[in-house]
């Protein structure tokens, strides 16, 4: 079963008419290589390079002459990271097609690790590329083929998981992904930092879901220093596994947490770190509400697309917003995130909205149709909150 990415494919195929060059980034196994060659199957003379096979490593050996005997064509490099000499040759190649005529549509990209390929990039390739991160498949597009949003919660993103026969083979496949993660791609990116405290790490950080991080906490479980974990965190980030939401950092007088929150970005990894195979094994586990919680921030946030920054606000005294969209520098939306048919708002959520002056505030809990709440909240469907979210885009 293959599950059909319309909106990013056309969001792909853009970039593509706009840009020399575009670089997908995202997690392995996320799905970059299927995209990529659906994108070659509606483009006649496209070449596909995959810099983890030799044979096509030694092609580049002289690039220049490679590549500029393709003048017409796409021309896709997977694992583009792994040859970073290749970034100079593929500017000079741009710039000579500039002169000869031909802008765009040149080469489409694909790498595993944001910040390496992107340093490598902006430094030689900089106005010449766009950037678009693949994410594991979203509720939107998991729901358009049919799937349950508890099987997209319990077995996460990543295609190859969400679509085993079993919940018993898909919790055998995240943990073997996790541990190829350790055993191959951290030495790969990060040669000094030793995958076994990577792994304990990554195990914390799906025990604590959604918390404000604690540096000297973790650090001290682990017996490094605070700045070591936040190398750590780097990593993880950097691998476009973990994302830290900034808490709202407006000026009003009050005590505010300054502390970002900590998630790991797909469900499925927090619950193979924590061997929960079903879905009722998950009900019943301690992690279940903050791991809900990751689940529909990451949907929502995956649907706003880039026009809104997404953030969270709570003060010392209590009054907390689980994720707020910002626009154009003001608080937009407000979401409140239970799992539970029957949500209960509190009363903080109503005075942090009323602090902040969002007047749009939502719940997003596991109900089947909208209805109206207490201090003028919205209770509704996940799928229903991503369809507000969707119309801005870029």
């Amino acid at each position: 079963m293959l599950i059909q990415r319309t909106r990013l494919l056309a969001t792909i195929v853009d970039g593509l008419d706009r840009s020399p060059a575009v670089v997908l980034l995202g997690p392995r196994q996320v799905g970059k290589t299927t995209l990529a060659r659906q994108i070659a199957e509606a483009r006649p003379g496209t070449v596909y390079l995959d810099l983890e096979a030799p044979a096509d490593v030694r092609k580049l050996d002289d690039a220049r002459s490679f590549l500029n005997g393709r003048l017409d064509g796409l021309t896709i490099i997977d694992e583009v990271h792994r040859v970073p000499a290749l970034f100079a040759e593929l500017r000079g190649v741009i710039d000579e097609r500039r002169r000869q005529g031909r802008g765009t549509g040149q080469f489409l990209l694909l790498g595993s690790a944001s910040l390496d390929l992107v340093q490598h990039v902006s430094e030689t390739l900089a106005g010449r590329v766009v950037y678009l991160n693949v994410p594991p498949l979203t509720e939107e597009e998991t729901s358009a083929a049919g799937i349950a949003t508890d099987a997209h919660w319990l077995r996460g993103g990543f295609p190859n998981a969400l679509l085993c026969r079993t919940d018993r083979d898909s919790l055998r496949w995240r943990q073997d992904f996790i541990r190829s993660y350790l055993e191959r791609d951290v030495p790969m990116f990060a040669p000094r930092m030793p995958a076994s405290l990577i792994g304990r790490l990554w195990t914390m950080l799906a025990h604590g879901q959604g918390t404000i991080l604690n540096a000297s906490r973790l650090a001290q479980g682990l017996g490094v220093s605070a700045p070591m974990i936040g190398r750590y965190l780097d990593l993880l980030q950097d691998l476009l596994l973990l994302r830290r939401l900034q808490p709202w950092s407006g000026n009003l007088g009050k005590r505010l947490v300054r502390s970002p929150k900590i998630y790991l970005t797909d469900s499925g990894l927090v619950h193979g770190l924590l061997e929960i195979e079903t879905v009722d094994d998950l009900l019943g586990h301690p992690v279940v509400g903050l791991s809900w919680e990751g689940f529909v921030t990451e949907s929502l946030i995956q649907a706003a697309g880039p026009g809104r920054i997404p953030l969270y606000y709570r003060t010392h005294d209590g009054a907390e917003i689980d994720l707020v969209f910002e626009r154009a520098g003001r608080p937009e939306m407000a979401f409140e995130i239970k799992r539970s048919s029957a949500p209960k708002i509190e009363p903080g959520f109503a005075i942090a909205c009323d602090d902040i002056l969002v007047e749009q505030r939502y719940c997003v809990a596991p109900v089947t149709e909208a209805y109206p709440a207490k201090h003028g909240v919205q209770i509704l469907p996940l799928m229903q909150a991503i369809g507000l979210l969707r119309p801005v885009r870029g």
